[in-house]
């Protein structure tokens, strides 16, 4: 399978995730939101990183690939890599709490999460995603 080929099932994979988001969100189950948002950012930016023919790590979070090849991007895309690279990391460190909580804590998802955080998730989800099916739409024009 080709990288771009592989992009654009991660992209499809995105979106699913943040359908997904949206119908958490309708329910009122906040943490589903965040897991499904950071998997949006995640599937979002493996799909950037694929496109550009970009190995990465086999990780949650890919923002300091994404940074190290920053150059390899189109301009208007780089100036976005920090913003992507901090929604992906602020998500990749909330995605285990918004399965399992913290048992530590003696907290479960649900007593972690709440609308506004879950809104603010899928905002920062969407933004990755839309600029990553901008790419995208750019890289399938050459």
């Amino acid at each position: 399978m080709d990288m771009f080929r592989l992009g654009a099932d991660y992209l499809r994979g995105a979106r699913s995730r943040l359908v997904d988001a949206e119908s958490a969100l309708r329910r009122g189950d906040y943490p589903e939101v965040v897991r499904y948002s950071q998997e949006a950012v995640e599937l979002s930016l493996k799909a950037c990183l694929r496109m550009a023919g970009i190995e990465y790590p086999k990780v949650h979070d890919v923002g300091d690939e994404l940074k190290f090849n920053a150059l390899k991007f189109p301009t208007w895309f780089s100036t976005g890599i920090e913003e992507f690279a901090r929604i992906s990391a602020e998500l990749a460190i909330k995605r285990a709490a918004s399965m399992y909580g913290i048992e530590a804590a003696g907290k479960g998802p649900s007593d972690l999460f709440d609308k506004e955080e879950a809104e603010l998730s899928i905002r920062e989800a969407k933004l990755v995603y839309e600029n990553a099916e901008k790419l995208y739409s750019e890289y399938k024009k050459q």
